[in-house]
């Protein structure tokens, strides 16, 4: 067994399409929308694992908590960039490019060095070694 995808709501795909692509190198499939339902997603892979998200839309879906890492059921997503220095690059340029860094780069107490960086909807990215 293996998970198929994970899937966010979000406020505006395109912006969040654009982020995963840019800083994590997801390919974007095509556009789905479905009018009748207000519904529109992509979905995106990771290169390397071939591991997807789903982000989607719905015009009726229009509230979320302030702080989404504090809410019950999935907490964060992370992602692996195979190795310290990528952590502390990556971060960096997330951080010189406006995106809040919300946990910098360390050695957690389970042994992970990662960071944590908020997506453009504020959804909590680890960005592990």
């Amino acid at each position: 067994m293996r998970i198929e995808h994970l899937a966010l709501w979000v406020d505006d795909l395109e912006k969040t399409r654009a982020f995963y692509a840019k800083y994590f190198g997801t390919v974007s499939g095509e556009k789905y929308h479905n009018p009748k339902k207000g519904f529109s997603s992509y979905f995106l892979k990771l290169r390397e694992s071939g591991a997807r998200l789903e982000i989607m839309n719905r015009i009726d879906i229009t509230t979320a908590a302030a702080d989404r890492s504090l809410n019950k059921g999935y907490t964060h997503l992370a992602i692996s960039v195979g190795g310290k220095d990528a952590v502390d690059r990556l971060t960096e340029q997330l951080r010189s490019d406006g995106y809040i860094v919300e946990s910098e780069p360390r050695t957690t107490g389970d042994g992970y060095y990662e960071s944590v960086v908020l997506d453009p909807e504020g959804n909590p990215i680890e960005i592990v070694a």
